[in-house]
């Protein structure tokens, strides 16, 4: 039998459940937290972090990513996936389905798990995709944090835009729905009239704030109809948020991503198709409306929605290039660095990127640091600026719309189950995560 896994990491300033901040220790064995105090007097230690002058934090759980694998792994893969996400202090993630072959079936779904146990460095949960035709599967496949219906944005199998094939969907069963809310009907037709327009630009007018209400009040009303669970991912607009404000049933959650919060339309400008995304960026009225949804717990967390394509393929000519940016190794810094500005607490941020989504998809003792919790922790310093620099980039495509932006509360130490993943700049490959699990 092998001896457990202790760390204790020593005079750390800590966020504890309740938000508060208090300079002190935290041990762990094996995977899980076993103590949380002042001072800790352990004299059989495998390891100690001396963590003065550093925050730590829980492990954030990103609940959506597209990490490309299978199929596409000239983007990404779930190796150099989960690189990235434990230099941003990502813990545990949750991937959607549009992958090749696409995980509508409980076959691909396995394989994904298969792969990830081999392959990733932090913890991963992956979401089943939604057909017009697959409601059995939809109802069986195990373990899933819940049902991805692309409602717009989509081509192929993966796109359920019909009322009649979406309302099948809520009829039946209780598993959690997480919708991309747009409306492909309005963006065919915006699509039509700003036909052979180059400037990327246009992809704000073509998807546009309507596109996105439209596609979200007809979840709401199937989900009211039926009472069921809905998540609406990575909401964009104004109109979302105050229809949400109006009207919000308890079993409905929303996320945004740091992008529709921190970046507008204007950022064409600056960095051309490396800020085209779906949904796209919206106005400076839109970031203020949904920051302050967020803060007012209308909005309730955070999600990168990291989604990479090569330089290559971002250097076409739209409409021909793709939407979607990377995130995992920014967000957190992104969030923190707007706590130091005063946008928000780091205590919110901390329930934003953990504790919130833990909560929301029901995913056991993730999400504060406490004992009995598992050890996922990232220790961060919140004392040092330094930009993103793509160089730098552990993400396989090497790019990021927040390039030489100067950000704080940067990873310097991230640990996953217990043991150190990654510790100032340097990824230790040979940890692994575990699947998650969904209550």
């Amino acid at each position: 039998m092998s001896s457990p896994q202790i760390l204790l990491i020593r005079q750390a300033r800590i966020i504890l459940p309740n938000g508060e901040l208090m300079i002190g220790d935290v041990l762990t064995r094996d995977r899980q937290i076993v103590e949380v105090a002042p001072e800790i007097s352990q004299t059989v230690v495998a390891r100690q972090i001396d963590a003065q002058g550093l925050t730590l934090l829980p492990g954030v759980i990103d609940p959506q990513v597209h990490f490309r694998e299978p199929g596409l792994e000239h983007k990404e893969d779930l190796f150099t996936a989960s690189c990235a996400c434990a230099k941003g202090g990502v813990t545990s993630f949750l991937e959607m389905p549009n992958t090749r072959p696409l995980t509508t079936t409980q076959q691909p779904l396995d394989d994904k798990l298969e792969r990830a146990s081999n392959k990733c460095l932090v913890n991963y949960g992956f979401f089943i995709g939604a057909t017009a035709d697959n409601l059995p599967d939809l109802l069986l496949a195990e373990p899933t944090p819940g049902i991805k219906i692309f409602m717009g944005s989509m081509h192929g199998q993966l796109l359920v835009d019909g009322e009649t094939a979406l309302e099948s969907i809520f009829a039946k069963g209780s598993r959690l729905i997480a919708v991309h809310a747009e409306d492909q009907a309005r963006i065919n037709q915006r699509r039509q009239e700003f036909a052979n327009i180059h400037d990327v630009a246009i992809h704000s007018q073509i998807q546009d704030n309507q596109a996105a209400l439209l596609a979200t009040q007809l979840a709401l009303k199937l989900s009211q109809k039926y009472q069921r669970r809905l998540h609406i991912l990575h909401l964009s607009t104004a109109e979302e948020a105050e229809l949400l404000r109006q009207d919000k049933p308890s079993w409905v959650t929303a996320e945004v991503t740091p992008q529709h919060l921190l970046l507008n339309a204007s950022a064409y400008e600056q960095i051309g198709t490396l800020a085209q995304m779906n949904p796209p960026l919206r106005s400076p009225h839109d970031n203020e409306v949904l920051w302050q949804a967020l803060r007012d717990g209308v909005i309730d967390f955070i999600a990168t929605d990291h989604a990479p394509h090569t330089l290559e393929e971002k250097a076409q000519e739209y409409p021909n290039t793709p939407s979607g940016m990377p995130g995992v190794e920014t967000s957190l810094a992104l969030m923190l660095t707007a706590a130091m500005q005063g946008k928000c607490t780091i205590a919110q941020v901390v329930n934003w990127m953990s504790k919130a989504v833990a909560v929301a998809y029901g995913i056991p003792n993730k999400g504060a640091i406490a004992p009995g919790y598992d050890a996922d922790l990232v220790l961060v310093d919140l004392n040092t600026y330094r930009p993103v620099r793509r160089e730098e980039l552990l993400t396989k495509c090497r790019w990021s719309p927040f390039e030489g932006w100067n950000l704080t509360g940067w990873a310097v130490t991230t640990i996953v189950g217990g043991e150190i993943v990654y510790d100032k700049g340097q990824v230790n490959t040979q940890v692994r995560g575990q699947a998650l699990t969904f209550l």
